[in-house]
């Protein structure tokens, strides 16, 4: 229980001094646009890069990775189904939507609620692998066609190779595949610039909430919401279900998935919103809800299956 209220208590008060920064406005008009992206071009990718060169291939290679996959993309179509058949959103948008439901916060809290909650670091590998190796490619790909207005099968095919993120990552689970350690002269650079990705991204939240209100009129409340519940409510259920039922995880194992499972809203959806400069509200707000929310639905999981 400590161990989930110190990490939330030290990512709030990170956001807490992003708000004070863009309040005040120190650091100039454009402050909020440089941030995101030094972020995506430099920050992210060094950081994804020695997070899984690091990572044991067993534990990335496992049955919480299936079971994360599954729910993740469950999530997806159940938010997917509402945004564009019923509320029919442009691509754009729909897409930033369906990513809030299931994109959990891997890297900023779901490293220090698995050191200080489940007490291995390496749980939260298998999801940090796939959000980063298959679920970014596609979506950062569905946005760079659908804002540049140009569809081709080379942009397509090459986008993979033009995002600094998608290529971090893929660098980094081939050295822990291949089981390749490179000398630390080389890898402490990216360790040292990678480790200022998270208070950065924390800090560029909290700037984006000044001057905002959450779940304001006019600003699809309905996706929010629905995003919002799907990420809190169905996503730790389904982990837990398809854990329980039809994998058979033992009772670590299945902690540790449904804590994954019930952390909050990744900020990256919301930098990648920034970065393309769609969806942006959605995306904030569904981060903030979620990360307020998930302090509670993840006491009631501890209390529950710890």
């Amino acid at each position: 229980m400590q161990g989930i209220l110190t990490g939330f208590g030290i990512i709030g008060s990170v956001i807490a001094v992003g708000y004070i920064v863009g309040r005040t406005g120190i650091l100039g008009p454009h402050a909020r646009f440089v941030l995101s992206r030094i972020v995506f071009f430099v920050l992210s990718p060094s950081l994804l890069f020695t997070v899984l060169a690091d990572a044991d291939v067993k534990v990335l290679f496992s049955s919480l990775l299936v079971v994360a996959a599954i729910t993740a993309v469950a999530s997806f179509v159940i938010y997917g189904v509402a945004a564009f058949a019923i509320w029919r959103r442009p691509l754009p948008e729909g897409a930033i939507g369906v990513a809030a439901s299931g994109w959990v916060n891997a890297n900023n809290i779901g490293i220090p609620v698995a050191v200080y909650v489940i007490g291995d670091a390496a749980s939260v590998a298998p999801v940090i692998m796939l959000q980063l190796i298959v679920f970014t490619p596609i979506l950062l790909t569905i946005l760079d066609v659908a804002t540049s207005g140009r569809t081709s099968v080379a942009r397509v095919l090459s986008q993979p190779l033009r995002n600094p993120i998608i290529i971090g990552s893929v660098l980094g689970a081939i050295l822990s595949v291949t089981q390749v350690e490179l000398p630390d002269a080389v890898m402490e650079p990216f360790r040292l610039v990678g480790a200022a990705a998270v208070p950065v991204v924390l800090i560029a939240f909290g700037m984006s909430l000044h001057g905002q209100r959450a779940l304001a009129a006019g600003t699809q409340r309905r996706d929010v919401i629905l995003a919002s519940s799907i990420k809190l409510a169905v996503m730790p259920l389904l982990a837990w279900m398809l854990g329980r039922f039809v994998f058979g995880l033992d009772d670590d194992q299945l902690f540790a998935i449904v804590v994954m499972a019930a952390l909050p809203t990744a900020q990256n959806v919301f930098n990648y919103s920034q970065r393309y400069d769609r969806g942006e509200i959605i995306a904030r707000d569904t981060v903030l809800i979620t990360t307020i929310g998930s302090v509670p639905v993840l006491l009631v999981v501890a209390l529950l299956l710890n």
